[in-house]
């Protein structure tokens, strides 16, 4: 556990950062800190101390203690190597190397630095990701939004960088609560061709595993939804399993689960995506059912982890490696003065064929273009 001087210091700084604290105002008194975080006046101190010699503050004798108007690593000389900051949910899972490897690529054709973090999915640890790239003066922002399908309580942080005029892209998905530009697969697409997929090999009992924290997740139900509607099946509340960030631990019971009760009236799988497709094929093999004869499955993304699985997993395309050469051009132009970029960029799936799908010879399902 953090000492309460550093604690209280991290608190001061996220205040500044977020324009709470503005710059060559007087932050409250020593005495009101004391009362606020319940410590003596000696850790109040040693936390003014510190930031002062950080220069975050400076303390007036008898004013009281102000934000630094310029803090120097908030506005760095830009005549150096230029940074660009990268913030993704992980780094070293899934389709996240792709992404990074694509970013890095093109960054250093221009010469330009990377500097990587990460959220695990967490705002808190995205918000110690902004402060952090703010304090450090990165010359662009690539994010990939943290649970963008909640309210996200760091949005001050991205008017900070707006502010300073830094250019920010956002990949997979983006916060409805900013005007920010963003590149993403067409997700609603993404999930309707893995459900058309279904049906036209004649399923009608389909199921749907979904990630709902995350805006992905949504517009990928939108898609099966659709397509459910549009093949005039049935649509079951009980066909769908949702989960989040927290509950993914839990995942692997849940899906058997799911599929116990459920086993008599599915014959297919909407996967969220590639790794929850995989984990739905290591349940069945516990339960005993046969894949595709006793279930379907369909993945979404085209993951390594597809490829590289030891049974060939029907999926759909994600651009990944160029979704990141792409984010880093949109910086790297911004940067030098292009003008007319593109707000929104989509990107189309496709399907990629596997062997996780059973064919019915006689398709009492409808049938749906893809």
């Amino acid at each position: 556990m953090k000492p309460k001087y550093q604690m209280i210091m991290d608190d001061i700084k996220s205040s500044i950062f977020s324009g709470d604290y503005a710059q060559d105002k007087k932050i409250p008194t020593e005495s009101t800190l004391q009362s606020r975080y319940e410590v003596s006046r000696q850790t109040v101190r040693k936390a003014i101390a510190e930031l002062s010699n950080e220069g975050f503050l400076r303390t007036e004798k008898g004013s009281g203690t102000y934000v630094i108007n310029q803090h120097p690593s908030i506005h760095p000389s830009r005549a150096g190597k230029k940074t660009i900051c990268v913030i993704t949910t992980y780094i070293s899972d899934y389709i996240f190397p792709s992404i990074i490897r694509g970013i890095e690529s093109r960054l250093n054709d221009d010469g330009f630095s990377l500097l990587l973090a990460s959220t695990n999915n967490n705002v808190e640890q995205e918000k110690d990701a902004l402060e952090t790239m703010l304090s450090f003066g990165v010359d662009g922002l690539i994010i990939e939004p943290t649970k963008s399908n909640l309210y996200n309580p760091n949005i001050a942080y991205y008017m900070s960088f707006k502010e300073q005029d830094v250019p920010i892209i956002m990949i997979n998905a983006y916060y409805d609560e900013l005007d920010v530009p963003f590149l993403c697969l067409d997700d609603v697409q993404s999930g309707y061709l893995a459900t058309g997929e279904l049906i036209s090999k004649g399923h009608a009992g389909i199921g749907l595993i979904a990630k709902m924290d995350d805006l992905q997740g949504k517009y990928r139900m939108r898609g099966f939804i659709q397509a459910i509607g549009e093949a005039r099946l049935e649509f079951k509340p009980e066909h769908i399993l949702s989960y989040t960030t927290e509950s993914k631990s839990e995942l692997y019971t849940d899906i058997k689960e799911f599929l116990m009760q459920n086993k008599d009236d599915l014959t297919g799988v909407v996967c969220y995506n590639d790794e929850v497709g995989l984990e739905v094929a290591n349940v069945c093999r516990e339960l005993g059912m046969a894949i595709p004869d006793e279930l379907s499955i369909i993945g979404q993304d085209n993951s390594y982890i597809a490829k590289n699985a030891n049974i060939h997993l029907s999926t759909l395309t994600h651009p990944q490696e160029q979704m990141g050469r792409d984010a880093a051009d949109w910086v790297i132009k911004k940067l030098q003065g292009a003008r007319n970029l593109p707000n929104e960029t989509y990107y189309q799936p496709v399907l990629v064929p596997g062997e996780t799908i059973k064919e019915f010879e006689d398709q009492y399902g409808g049938t749906i273009s893809s």
